[in-house]
């Protein structure tokens, strides 16, 4: 398999600023574990990231020079910590191996084959699991693990016992677990008609607007009316007029 090279330097001390000026230089810290104990190092942050382009699996084996050794170590990049904002790379966990001694890595799930599910019935693959981890000798680690869904049809699931592993890789996950299924396509919306329209639409309610009852003794000038004028009183008979 190919072994791509990385070279690091030895740096000293710890901390928040002695990371800030390294990432100042161009060099990200990093710490290198395996040995008698570990060592804190800087690397190069674009040799890492070419390192793990294009790669599907998180596991690279490389050949590791320290500045100032002689000779190569081989190692794996474990873990990498990256700015949520920027995605600059900030950090770097490296473990050195051993050619005769079997480590356990995670490697990529790459599906295979076109499910019968999705071909003949239009359904989804669905990848549940995208990565496994597997025990190997470091020199064995595999690019990725094949997953076989061309028998899955809507409704199956394909497990972990249903993957091969490559000869001396063994998967140690839970063979029950899910890797892939088919589900079911995705119901079209149909467009209502526009007499399902009409028939769901509720009509608007009519505004009944409640009359008042007249108050008892309310001036007529509140119906709009004039009020009718008040009967005159009757004028009393003039008296007969003494007879001279």
């Amino acid at each position: 398999m190919n072994t791509p090279e990385i070279t690091v330097k030895r740096r000293e001390g710890t901390g928040k600023g002695i990371a800030r000026r390294l990432r100042r230089a161009g060099v990200v810290p990093a710490i290198l574990y395996g040995g008698a104990a570990p060592e804190t190092i800087a690397v190069n942050p674009r040799d890492v990231l070419r390192i793990i382009h294009g790669r599907e699996g998180t596991t690279q084996l490389l050949s590791l020079k320290v500045e100032g050794d002689g000779g190569a170590r081989m190692a794996i990049i474990r873990d990498m910590q990256f700015d949520p904002v920027t995605e600059r790379l900030l950090h770097v966990d490296i473990q050195e191996v051993r050619a005769d001694r079997a480590i356990t890595v995670r490697v990529a799930v790459h599906p295979v084959g076109e499910a019968i599910g999705v071909k003949d019935t239009n359904g989804i693959l669905n990848l549940v699991m995208h990565e496994v981890e597997v025990s190997t000798l470091p020199i064995n680690i595999p690019e990725r693990i094949d997953a076989d869904v061309s028998n899955l049809a809507i409704g199956d699931v394909l497990t972990v016992r249903d993957l091969r592993a490559p000869e001396g890789v063994r998967i140690i996950n839970d063979p029950a677990q899910a890797v892939a299924t088919v589900s079911p396509p995705m119901a079209e919306e149909v467009a209502p008609t526009p007499e399902a329209t009409a028939a769901v639409t509720p009509a608007e309610p009519e505004v009944l607007t409640e009359r008042k009852p007249k108050e008892e003794g309310a001036p007529a000038e509140a119906e709009g009316k004039k009020a009718p004028a008040a009967p005159k009183k009757a004028e009393a008979p003039k008296k007969a007029e003494k007879e001279k």
